[in-house]
């Protein structure tokens, strides 16, 4: 008998065949010439059929990669670039051309790419001129993924981005294969509202998307309401991140909106976005009808109040795949979170709803029920966050998110916790304040590299000399009240420079706590006066990243040694956290966590 055949079965072998690549990942080597890469070129060389090819964790030089480039040109069966995390310790002036290499192997061999991913490297826009024409050519036509992940490109990089994929969607097009991308990552950019709404033109032209992921990118809600327009163009869209961007109440609104032409999500990420409880409406009133594909919904950490996580809670009724629901670091109170959990328990899936650990409003008034009837309001509000968070730049200098290599361990103290999140802003040192024009401009100072009188020594010498003071010194402070002493000279500056100046005198004690009572009790008032000051300002993620970056306790990408007592500093923490009333349990719990994993 003849045998049958279907197009269906001979899709389904082809889907079975196993891929087949090289691999020299983690290797942690050092490539600078083609002899130290003849390892990789060789494999290429005598291995018939490679699909992809993983470099990362090892770094790339530009005569390495040229070699690489070239034993490339052999396989255009080639479509998986797994390239991330290749290029530490290189200078910008090297990434590009190493990638103009890479890229023209491909060109040569008419390879037909699938995935490139290039996260975890140092691109910025400089990188991206040695991505461009790979972009553009014929090897991109068929891209699925892309993953550039954590790649510093700025705005700049950016609006390269978009205008290659762009143009490579433009030239496929006309070519009658057009351009259907699938993934887009591009978390940890930096690409604020001009990037992304140069990026939110890829979405409304691809059409495509099923993946968007762009968390910690500084977005406020006018480039938030850009990517809503660029979302509704894409309604296979499945998986959205934007986390830890600043979405407030009047981008949720635009997102919201988004959300009816986006059916099939299956999990939404919005935690750290400053929703508010007017975002919350906003989201529930467009998911509770429809969207019964979700599975994970985050919206944590968004300062919502009880009757904002009730909306959520019972917009999940319907949502019979739910496997995960966060609405942790709300501002719920006892009574709401027993509420909300009451929702849950009537829905098809009561177990989905995570534990609610941290509230941030225990104990306190939830601001959200006074401003959430008035529309006006609401919206002052958010204008006031998006302008003290934009004003973070300026504490942080020019290149503040700079991507680069993760900071080993070992620059760390020796307990420091090594399970934490990583951030990128750049660690106070008080040899910033010496370069603050706008603190110059208030008063005018001289910041002591070293201090050595110690007869009659006074609290301003104290605050500002650029080294720790010595225990001698500390107790040689001709001021009675300590304390008021140091409130006195740090009250005469404003803002930012008074931040810094109060939190450096907080760890100057502190590096004297384990040694002096006096100095202990002094560096718990002061941590006190931080997390007062930060609940004050509404900066309370700015300060706790701050104070756990100089304690060693979350890793920084820019590379730093405390001038302090680290130990002693942790340990003034600690009994804070113990004796003294905070007016934030969310930043006193969060300190808890951190210290905590030095015991585990």
């Amino acid at each position: 008998m003849a045998a049958t055949f279907s197009f269906a079965n001979i899709a389904k072998e082809l889907q079975d065949v196993k891929e087949e690549g090289v691999t020299f990942e983690d290797k942690q080597l050092t490539w600078d010439t083609a002899e130290d890469v003849k390892d990789v070129v060789s494999a290429l060389e005598t291995q018939k059929v490679v699909h992809y090819l993983k470099l990362d964790g090892n770094t790339l030089g530009i005569d390495a990669a040229a070699a690489i480039g070239k034993a490339l040109e052999k396989h255009p069966e080639f479509r998986k670039a797994l390239w991330k995390n290749m290029f530490t310790r290189r200078l910008k002036t090297e990434i590009p051309q190493a990638l103009k290499h890479l890229g023209s192997g491909l060109m040569v061999a008419q390879a037909q790419l699938t995935v490139l991913d290039l996260s975890d490297n140092a691109l910025g826009p400089n990188g991206m001129v040695g991505l461009e024409d790979l972009l553009r050519s014929k090897v991109c036509y068929t891209l699925q993924e892309l993953h550039l992940n954590n790649c510093g490109l700025g705005i700049g990089g950016g609006q390269m981005l978009s205008k290659a994929l762009l143009d490579c969607h433009r030239t496929s097009t006309a070519a009658g294969t057009p351009l259907k991308l699938k993934v887009f990552i591009t978390g940890r950019n930096r690409l604020e509202n001009d990037g992304a709404k140069a990026i939110a033109k890829i979405f409304s032209t691809i059409k495509t998307l099923e993946e968007i992921a762009m968390p910690q990118n500084s977005i406020y809600h006018d480039g938030i309401a850009a990517l809503a327009e660029g979302f509704k163009k894409n309604p296979n869209l499945r998986v959205l991140n934007l986390n830890d961007n600043t979405v407030t109440s009047k981008g949720a609104q635009h997102l919201a909106e988004a959300f009816s032409f986006t059916p099939h999500l299956r999990e939404i990420n919005f935690g750290d976005c400053l929703l508010k409880t007017n975002g919350a409406y906003h989201f529930a009133e467009a998911l509770e009808e429809s969207h019964l594909e979700l599975e994970v919904v985050d919206l944590g950490f968004n300062e919502i109040c009880a009757d904002g996580g009730l909306v959520l809670a019972t917009a999940m009724h319907n949502k019979p795949h739910l496997k995960r629901l966060n609405l942790d670091g709300n501002q719920f109170g006892y009574e709401g979170r027993m509420r909300i959990k009451e929702a849950m328990e009537s829905s098809p899936n009561p177990n989905a709803l995570d534990e609610m650990e941290e509230d941030q409003s225990e104990g306190e008034q939830d601001e959200d029920e006074e401003v959430d009837d008035d529309d006006e309001e609401e919206d002052e509000d958010d204008d006031t966050v998006d302008e003290e968070i934009d004003e973070e730049d300026d504490i942080y200098g020019e290149h503040h998110n700079d991507t680069t290599e993760e900071a080993d361990e070992d620059d760390y103290a020796e307990n420091a916790a090594e399970e934490t999140a990583y951030t990128t802003t750049q660690a106070f040192t008080s040899k910033m304040l010496n370069a603050n024009e706008s603190f110059a401009s208030n008063k005018s100072v001289t910041f002591a590299e070293n201090t050595t009188t110690i007869a009659g020594s006074t609290a301003e010498t104290f605050c500002l000399s650029q080294k720790p003071c010595s225990l001698q010194m500390f107790e040689s402070l001709i001021e009675a009240d300590k304390l008021e002493a140091f409130k006195g000279v740090i009250e005469q500056f404003n803002d930012d420079n008074y931040l810094l100046l109060l939190i450096f005198t907080t760890l100057k004690c502190g590096h004297l706590a384990q040694s002096s009572p006096v100095a202990l009790d002094l560096a718990m008032s002061l941590y006190k006066e931080c997390i007062d000051y930060a609940v004050k300002t509404k900066q309370e993620r700015r300060v706790l990243n701050y104070i756990l970056q100089q304690l060693g306790l979350l890793r920084s990408e820019l590379k730093f040694q405390s001038l302090y007592n680290i130990k002693s500093c942790r340990y003034a923490l600690r009994e804070t956290l113990y004796k003294k009333p905070l007016a934030s349990e969310h930043m006193k719990n969060t300190f808890k966590v951190f210290l905590d994993q030095l015991d585990v």
